[in-house]
């Protein structure tokens, strides 16, 4: 199974680049600043709904630029396919 992680650095330096809060980003999101926070620090992975609606307030950040994927057995994705 893959776990997908937001990558907190693009996060915050798109925040910076376009001059909006964590909260502005929650609200635009849709989530509370306490979820979008727990997002960013790893603790909660977002899902396929919410990871979608990121790519659409984001854009035009791709899936590559925001998310981090790790593989639960500790191995990275493209090792877990090869075997």
């Amino acid at each position: 199974m893959v776990k997908v992680m937001l990558n907190r650095n693009v996060v915050y330096q798109l925040l910076g680049r376009r001059n909006i809060s964590q909260r502005g980003l929650a609200r635009s999101l849709g989530v509370s600043s306490g979820y979008l926070t727990q997002l960013l620090n790893g603790d909660r992975c977002p899902s396929a709904t919410l990871r979608q609606k990121m790519l659409q307030v984001m854009n035009p950040l791709t899936f590559d630029d925001l998310f981090l994927m790790e593989h639960q057995d500790g191995k990275q994705p493209e090792e877990a396919i090869r075997g």
